[in-house]
């Protein structure tokens, strides 16, 4: 480091203080009572400042430049703007010490000999605090936060914003140590606030704004009067009585002076983001300086080591970017480097580290050796066991213990030296001197080589890689090469500042100079490109360039000379230029260059580089066929110039090899027909359509597919432009194709009709597939476009495709929800499990969701199912039967709980009272065992309870309450139960006689509650109920004597002969398992004409049914309107039912056999329009 004086100025007065504006332009100083502002680029007085009326001790300018303050002996402080005009004045009660503004808030503060005060622009009034010793300095945090007060009795005081005491330090001298000056470091990198204070204990000091000492006092020797940071806060200036300035680190280690001066030094400071100090004395005298700090380094190879912040070596590997510091907490004065060794010279010792390993990425160094001993020297340089010293001629050779081992004495001054490399502890240096000479000298050796002499002084030298040539930069910046061993110039280069040889490469090398790099490579022209700073080395296509203080690797193509050896056709040479760095556009022309010249080695290799296998393909194809024994060199290039696009050059040397079909091919690959056809001339047909057929094809890749429909046609290539045309989808041109092809060209055919089924073409489609005959395509389509009526149709003609339409037509019915309809379908397609499945899953629906009627429905389609079933598959008979019966009985059940449902869930009732008590009455007789999903035995007994009340039948209805106490009752109808529960207590223990069913067989009257279930408690026969009202309805079951078929009993019924006047008589009739009553005609009998009122005798609560069998002579008897006959389908018997009350109607409904009161049927059908329980249609004549 050396300071450089620019500018000096003297003034009569003290220079007590001095404060530059914040962008370095102005300079304001306190001398005498007034403020002198200089311009700080030559020193010019532009303006005395006067207002204080008393000597002026402290100035300070606004971190904004928008205004500066200043204080006097007069006791007051003046506020200036940045036009120097003065703007406010406010007063202490002492004289003014120190000011300093807030860097955030701008708050001024300003202290005197009692006491500080802080004033802001938007405060009228300044707020002042008292203060226990004189105040002699200030300084506040980066931050704004804390302002720290430096006193006279050796206390710093550290205080908010409001001035409050937060922090106080008692430096151990006390008053005889005042505080003379302190300062906060201004880093923004530095995690902790710190504050340097320098007290007349001659004392150097640092501290955390906690109040913690960093570290030790440092000595200084001298009373300081005045302590100053860097802008980025890595260097201190502190100057005092020892009447110059010294600069120290930001931790106290002194590194040099800056100007010596005449008398003490009261202030000085940096300038604002530069290296420039201003310093003021006691004299008066002003003095700029520009400090100037010498770039201390070292570089070997990929390894740059240099000097930071004058006390760390920074290590840095220039490939892998990183970096390792030393902190050697000394002024680092020299630094050399050579493989694994590092030297650091310091004011009073050597440090040599070495690498923990050698690993060449391995950045981590330790101590070594220590050579505590001071040294002079120009020149550093360290070998592997050696350090050799440079001062002015001589050159001297120590060890690492210290010792000196040799010693040379040159001609000249040394100008320059380097290592060259060696065995370890024999290494050789290259040595420039200023009068031309270079030399060569071996640690180990006394005896200097002199390699050559030239007449100009030497200022950079360079030797190549295998040290054969030369380079020297002379003091005219010139770039002279030298051959070593023949000591022959071979060329000469001029604006050269620094130069190295490329370690990779012997005939490289380059250099720098006039703000351009220069490559050489041999004897070619120099390739320049623009670089500011020097060349210190160059190993591949990396150049290490020094540029100011920074050291970067630059990654530089090699491509410059790689093309001056291609011209030249040294396509080897070419490429261990490429192979240090080329771009891979580079390395492509590099392997096309030497594919056309046949040098398929060096060709394979660039064109493995840029990982191009189709080349690759080519050459390794040229070799084989090389190997075979090809030796025909325009084949060869032919092929390359194929692969180039170099088509008409390829074409020429295939024709003048012989080989016509070869340029044939290449040219219908390449679609450039009529360059074939023109080479082809008048030839063969075949060939001709051949080649229409690939210009076909090569219209249809370039998206023309109206001209590829065509020639594939004209080449008949019927199916290529049916792909064309189906895919863009012309119908018209497909329909032409279709009507023009024979109908035995079946896959063409097929072709077309699928592209007329894809484009939504129906018609044409089947008028395809019919030409072809294919029907059960036809079907397909059909199906596929929903046509039904068209597939119906031909499903009458052809019942083969029965299967093929229906069973999709049920699919789609049910995917439209349509289900009803599609259950029907599937079962008219022969699926019964489908139609099955379809109406289990109706019927689930319909139950979950309280749809009780459409429940009975499904459930009575489901039961008339399983008979189908058991018709068509006698193996599955008996249990398809006893589903029959179950799906019969459930369909039953739900068909009446509809009704107690809709009476529970919605506010109003359209149901006769009468009706909910029959049908709720049947459902408990009916749920014996498991309650079916979805049926509630809560509601059936709440209506049952509700209904029986009102109707008299208080027994069942208490019997009713008694049963929903020991069920779970939702909270909607629990008061009214409870309610009921306790009010029917009130009513008779009996039932009206009105409503006790009768036993139409053998006229006994019933209970309500029977614990038989919907029979005769007396002769157990099953009551007949009315599918609408639920009442017992006046029918009689009978069976037919055996040996009398169906056929004979209607024909014997529908004779309806007169009746004798004879008397039927009962007849039982036991067997082993069973017991049968039977009328048998009796002569002399006396009684009733009609059988089935004749009185009868049974025994009172008999435990068997016994069932009514007639014979031929009753069915006579019969009249055909009292008998309903219910017509079941095989394998189930018909049913046979007499009306004993024959005026009054009933009807039964010829689908499911239910029986109703006529009346209730028809206002029924009158206002469903079918049947209430099977849905059939009045409309619809089948059964």
């Amino acid at each position: 480091m050396r300071a450089v004086l620019t500018w000096r100025d003297k003034v009569e007065q003290c220079i007590y203080d001095l404060a530059f504006k914040p962008d370095g332009t102005q300079l304001i100083l306190a001398a005498g009572n007034r403020l002198l502002v200089y311009d700080t680029s030559d020193g010019t007085l532009l303006q005395p400042l006067k207002g204080h009326k008393d000597t002026v001790y402290c100035v300070a300018y606004a971190k904004d430049g928008k205004r500066f303050a200043s204080g006097s002996a007069d006791k007051s402080i003046i506020i200036w703007t940045s036009k120097l005009e003065g703007i406010l004045k406010y007063t202490h009660n002492d004289s003014i010490q120190c000011v300093s503004y807030n860097p955030i808030t701008h708050q001024l503060a300003s202290c005197s000999s009692s006491d500080f005060g802080l004033w802001s622009p938007e405060q009228k009034s300044v707020s002042k605090h008292k203060s226990s010793s004189k105040i002699t300095c200030c300084s506040w945090t980066n931050d704004g936060q804390y302002l720290a007060l430096g006193m006279s009795n050796g206390v710093i005081s550290i205080r908010n914003k409001n001035g409050e005491e937060k922090v106080k330090i008692e430096r151990p001298g006390g008053s005889f140590s005042p505080i003379w000056s302190i300062c906060w470091n201004p880093s923004r990198e530095e995690h902790n606030d710190i504050l340097a204070v320098a007290d007349w204990g001659q004392k150097l000091s640092f501290y955390q704004l906690s109040g913690k000492q960093i570290g030790k006092d440092r000595p200084l020797n001298f009373d300081p009067c005045c302590i100053s940071y860097f802008t980025k806060g890595e260097y201190i200036l502190v100057g005092g009585s020892d009447k110059q300035v010294s600069l120290f680190t930001k931790d106290g280690v002194r590194l040099g002076t800056v100007g010596e001066q005449n008398s003490w030094v009261w202030t000085c400071r940096v300038k604002p983001d530069s290296n420039y100090v201003v310093v003021g004395c006691q004299d008066g005298t002003i003095s700029f300086y520009q400090l100037i700090f010498s770039t201390v380094h070292g570089l070997y190879k990929d390894r740059y080591a240099y000097r930071d912040s004058m006390t760390d070596v920074i290590v840095q590997h220039l490939i892998t970017e990183q970096k390792v510091r030393i902190k050697c907490r000394e002024l680092v004065k020299k630094i050399a480097i050579y493989k694994n060794r590092l030297a650091i010279q310091l004011p009073e010792k050597i440090l040599i580290y070495e690498l923990y390993s050698d690993d060449s990425v391995d950045m981590h160094y330790r101590v070594k050796e220590k050579i505590v001993k001071k040294f002079e020297c120009n020149l550093l340089v360290v070998c592997t066991d050696h350090i050799i010293l440079c001062q002015e001629k001589r050159l001297q050779c120590l060890s690492f213990s210290g010792v000196k081992e040799r010693e040379w004495q040159m001609e000249s001054l040394i100008r320059y030296i380097k290592v060259i490399g060696g065995p370890a502890g024999r290494e050789g240096l290259l040595v420039g001197l200023k009068n031309g000479q270079i030399l060569k000298i071996f640690v180990d050796n006394l005896f200097a080589i002199v390699l050559l002499k030239q007449a100009t002084a030497v200022r950079c030298l360079d030797m190549s890689a295998s040290r054969n040539k030369l380079a020297v930069v002379d003091e005219n910046d010139t770039c002279l090469v030298y051959d070593i061993h023949t000591k022959e110039l071979l060329f000469q280069e001029p604006n050269a500042n620094s130069v190295a040889w490329n370690t990779q490469c012997e005939d490289m090398l380059c250099f720098s100079g006039g703000g351009y790099l220069n490559i050489k490579a041999s004897t070619f022209p120099v390739h320049q490109q623009k670089l500011q700073g020097f060349v210190v080395g160059y190993n591949g296509s990396k150049i290490f360039c020094l540029h100011v203080f920074s050291m970067s690797a630059v990654e530089v193509p090699q491509s410059a000379p790689m093309y001056q050896y291609l011209d030249r056709k040294m396509f080897r040479e070419a490429y261990q230029i490429a192979c240090l760095g080329v771009t891979d556009a580079d390395w492509r022309e590099l392997a096309m260059e030497a594919l056309e010249g046949l040098e398929f080695e060096t060709a394979k290799k660039a064109f493995t580089r840029v990982q191009d296998l189709r080349y690759l393909e080519l050459i390794s194809s040229i070799e084989e066929r090389k190997k075979r024994g090809e030796t025909n060199n325009d084949l060869f290039l032919a092929d390359v110039f194929s692969y180039q696009g170099k088509f008409h050059e390829a074409a020429k040397l295939y024709k003048r090899s012989g080989h016509e079909n070869l340029a044939l091919d290449m040219y219908t690959d390449l679609c450039m027909f009529e360059y074939a056809k023109d080479f082809l001339g008048s030839g063969d047909p075949k060939e001709t359509k051949m080649l229409i057929t690939k210009q076909a094809d090569w219209a249809r890749n370039i998206n023309e597919p109206k001209a590829a429909v065509e020639m594939y046609i004209s080449a008949g290539e019927h199916t290529k432009a049916i792909e064309i045309s189906g895919s863009h989808g012309w119908v018209d041109v497909l329909i032409d194709i279709a009507r023009k092809l024979d109908k035995a060209e079946r896959e063409p055919l097929l072709m077309c009709a699928r592209y007329f089924k894809k484009l939504d073409s129906p018609g044409y489609a089947a008028e395809t597939y019919l030409k072809v005959g294919d029907l059960k395509s036809l079907v397909q389509l059909y199906v596929d476009t929903k046509r039904w009526d068209e597939a119906f149709a031909l499903g009458e003609k052809h019942p083969e495709f029965k299967d093929d339409i229906y069973v999709p037509y049920a699919q789609w019915l049910a995917e439209n929800d349509r289900f009803e309809e599609a259950q029907k379908a599937f079962h008219k397609a022969g699926r019964q499990g489908e139609a099955v499945r379809v109406l289990e899953q109706l019927t689930h629906n319909a139950v979950v969701e309280s749809r009780f009627n459409d429940a009975a429905y499904y459930y009575w389609m489901l039961s008339m199912q399983c008979l189908d079933m058991a018709q068509a598959d006698p193996a599955q008979k008996d249990v398809m039967l006893d589903k029959f019966h179950h799906f019969q009985h459930l369909a039953e059940l739900y068909h009446g709980y509809q009704t107690i449902h809709r009476y529970t869930e919605e506010p109003f009732s359209f149901d006769l009272p009468e009706t909910l008590f029959n049908i709720s009455k049947f459902l408990l007789h009916s749920l014996t065992k498991a309650t079916p999903l979805g049926i509630s035995k809560v509601n059936t007994l709440f209506t049952l309870a509700k209904q029986s009340k009102a109707l008299g039948a208080y027994k069942l209805a208490r019997h009713a309450y008694d049963k929903l106490r020991g069920l779970q009752i939702p909270a909607r109808i629990q008061k009214s139960i409870e309610l009921g529960t306790l009010t029917i207590r009130s009513k008779p223990f009996h039932d009206s006689e009105e409503l006790v069913p009768l036993c139409y067989r053998c006229s006994t009257n019933n209970p309500l509650l029977n614990n038989l279930g919907n029979v005769c408690i007396n002769c157990r026969q099953p009551f007949i109920f009315s599918a609408s009202s639920y009442e017992v309805l006046h029918l009689v079951e009978f069976y037919l004597e055996e040996g009398i078929t169906d056929e004979e009993a209607v024909a014997l019924i529908d004779l309806e002969a007169p009746r004798s006047k004879r008397e039927g008589k009962w007849q039982e009739i036991a067997s082993n398992n069973s017991q049968t009553l039977r009328l048998d005609e009796a002569m002399d009998a006396i009684g009733d004409d009609d059988p089935f009122t004749a009185k009868l005798s049974f025994e009172q609560g008999g435990s068997e049914f016994v069932p009514v069998v007639v014979n031929r002579s009753v069915l006579r008897s019969m009249s055909r309107r009292d008998v309903l006959i219910k017509r079941w389908p095989p394998p189930l018997q018909w049913q046979y039912f007499r009306s004993l009350l024959p005026d009054a109607s009933i009807t039964m409904c010829p689908s499911c056999f239910q029986m109703f009161h006529s009346e209730d049927y028809e206002l029924l059908v009158l206002q469903h329009a079918c049947c209430p329980y099977c849905r059939r249609r009045i409309d619809d004549t089948g059964p």
